[in-house]
């Protein structure tokens, strides 16, 4: 199950915390955390298979990520899942024309979460509908937003200190271990009160054993 943890204007210094888990076949092609050639303003992982993202930000303070929907592939689908995120990113849409502008159903079964610094959306294309999210903590995996699955882990993320390595010690709890299948990655994402952004990644083998941590951080702009 991929988890996704939010924290919407909760923290007075951290407007919008977010702490993430990957989860994927450990043989889907994937390239770790970085600013993209073709999007230099874009930071994230990139899928080689589909290349999309599971989860980025811009220079710009946006913030996009998605889930699979449990269950939800659509072999008629026109378009990847992980394309949703980049076209967030690379445009200047408001987060609520975003949701209402797109085609949800030309797409297998997602959860996407969009932001920028003034309002953060959820839209599902299985039954969830979209919503503008108010301040609080959010839990997201391959259901819908804040399901029974979520709530134990959800629970303990609002207690957790809004920094790096708490975070990244929350999300190993989540952690899936497997020889085919598992937890690729866990993202930290911080964003500061001056409109950037702290954000970190910790790879994952298929034995569960740490690999190294990415870490990055940069002012706002625009």
């Amino acid at each position: 199950m991929c988890l996704i943890l939010v924290a919407w204007r909760k923290h007075a210094r951290h407007p919008l915390v977010v702490a993430a888990n990957r989860d994927e076949f450990h043989a889907r092609p994937a390239q770790r955390a970085g600013f993209w050639r073709d999007h230099p303003a874009i930071l994230g992982g990139r899928d080689l298979e589909a290349n999309g993202t599971w989860m980025g930000v811009s220079r710009t303070g946006r913030f996009a990520a998605v889930t699979n929907y449990r269950g939800g592939r659509d072999p008629q689908a026109k378009e990847s899942r992980g394309a949703l995120v980049t076209r967030f990113l690379s445009n200047g849409i408001s987060p609520g024309k975003f949701v209402s502008d797109m085609e949800p159903d030309s797409y297998s079964g997602f959860n996407l979460l969009v932001a920028d610094r003034d309002e953060l959306w959820w839209l599902s294309n299985r039954d969830g509908g979209m919503r503008k999210l108010e301040p609080g903590f959010y839990a997201l995996g391959n259901l819908l937003l804040d399901t029974p699955e979520v709530l134990e882990v959800k629970s303990r993320f609002e207690g957790t200190d809004p920094a790096v390595e708490p975070l990244f010690s929350l999300l190993a709890t989540a952690k899936i271990v497997a020889p085919e299948y598992g937890t690729r990655c866990s993202t930290v994402l911080l964003a500061l009160e001056d409109g950037g952004m702290r954000f970190a990644e910790r790879s994952f083998d298929a034995s569960g054993a740490d690999g190294t941590t990415l870490r990055y951080e940069f002012a706002g702009t625009g």
